[in-house]
């Protein structure tokens, strides 16, 4: 185990954070672009295409946050990070919100100096085997070589498992996905470990998917959220309610197709101040136009059910079902505060 690499990594991040005061809206608005640190690429996630163009569940955040901001959700410079480099170019100011898989834990929301805007994507640690090694549970692991990041919460959840279980294993640290993956097709490594959304995601990409196998043990909690400096509360309240106002939209079943129409006035109040067509004006109080939740929705693709459905959804090759992270009027955990 790496765990001294990682806590270097926060100790750096941390020592960071004190250097840099946390951007501003107008510090994006005079540079006229968002900076928006991303995974290194994770189909479904945060990947781009063959010209470079970024797209996923998590891009769809930068997306929101630069269209509220600068009305136009093209104006985002998408920064690649690792698990490694994540923390250091937030807090360093070379991005200006990490939307990237990242956990909320007490360490990195208290010691690091960042402020987690919320969840976007309820999530636990899982084990991806090949079928040939013909396991089907994460305690039949023993002696088992696994792949894991680092930098990552998956480190120490990785080693209490396997202490709590009364097993033995040989970490191969990799620094990114795409790493991973290539370890674990190469057969250096018998499981690889990250959050089950990622390991869909990633098996996604195989050339022969069926061949592999997520084990049915979830080992953590792992709520994944999209975060920015401590420091600047009005920066942190637009992205905040940026990403809300994707929740928000599918509860209130505003979506790509029809935010048009309700954007003329309907007999919801909430929709009406959601949109900008009420009377009360929300974007004056964080420093934006009366219609940056309507300019957010549209920019990032529709609502959170629709970018899910899009991106990460039981129709794409990821093939992930809401659960946990459906609407809580639908018995999942995904809520937003009114709009009022």
């Amino acid at each position: 185990m790496k765990n001294t690499v990682f806590l270097g990594t926060l100790a750096a991040a941390g020592l960071a954070a004190g250097l840099v005061s946390a951007a501003t809206l107008d510090d994006v608005k005079a540079r006229g672009e968002l900076n928006c640190g991303v995974n290194t690429g994770l189909v479904g996630f945060a990947a781009p295409d063959a010209n470079g163009n970024w797209s996923g569940f998590d891009v769809a955040i930068c997306k929101a946050v630069a269209a509220a901001v600068l009305g136009d959700a093209s104006k985002v410079k998408y920064v690649p990070t690792t698990g490694q480099t994540r923390f250091t170019a937030l807090a360093s100011g070379e991005v200006d919100i990490l939307s990237r898989n990242t956990t909320w834990t007490f360490s990195r929301d208290a010691d690091l100096k960042f402020t987690f805007i919320g969840v976007n994507y309820y999530d636990g640690q899982g084990f991806m085997v090949n079928k040939a090694l013909g396991v089907s549970s994460a305690k039949e692991l023993d002696g088992a070589t696994v792949c894991i990041q680092t930098g990552t919460t998956t480190e120490l959840n990785l080693a209490d498992f396997f202490k709590t279980n009364n097993m033995t294993y040989t970490p191969v640290t990799i620094e990114t996905n795409a790493e991973g993956e290539q370890q674990f097709l190469a057969g250096a490594c018998d499981a690889y470990t990250t959050d089950a959304s990622g390991l869909a995601a990633t098996r996604a990409a195989f050339a022969n998917p069926d061949d592999y196998v997520i084990l049915p043990e979830i080992v953590s909690k792992e709520p994944l959220g999209p975060l920015v400096r401590h420091g600047d509360d009005q920066w942190a309240d637009i992205t905040r309610w940026a990403m809300n106002a994707l929740i928000a939209a599918e509860e209130y079943g505003v979506t790509s197709a029809n935010i048009e129409e309700l954007s003329k006035g309907t007999e919801n109040p909430e929709i009406n101040r959601l949109l900008g067509s009420g009377e009360d004006n929300l974007g004056a109080m964080i420093g934006l136009e009366k219609d940056w939740a309507k300019k957010a929705i549209i920019g990032a693709g529709g609502n959170y059910g629709e970018i899910f459905a899009a991106t990460i959804g039981e129709s794409t090759p990821i093939g992930l079902a809401r659960g946990l992270n459906a609407q809580w009027t639908q018995g999942g955990l995904l809520y937003s505060p009114p709009f009022r």
